[in-house]
């Protein structure tokens, strides 16, 4: 479960430095299954905040056209 207060930087620094460990082979074998599950919930979250902000973006943009 994502944290409330996660930023999409946040988010971003922590995936960047787990896929950083998995390829340095430093992420021992024990811990590399839930490194993979966190960096796949990580993935989603920012799927979905990039997804969101577009949206809403082009929900301002289409006002902002409307208006004379």
């Amino acid at each position: 479960m994502m944290e409330p207060t996660l930023t999409y930087e946040e988010a971003y620094k922590e995936l960047a430095a787990i896929a950083k460990e998995i390829e340095s082979e430093s992420v021992s074998i024990d811990v590399l299954a839930q490194k993979v599950r966190r960096a796949s919930e990580l993935i989603t979250w920012c799927q979905t905040k990039l997804r969101t902000t577009e949206a809403e973006v082009n929900k301002i943009i289409t006002q902002m056209d409307k208006q004379p």
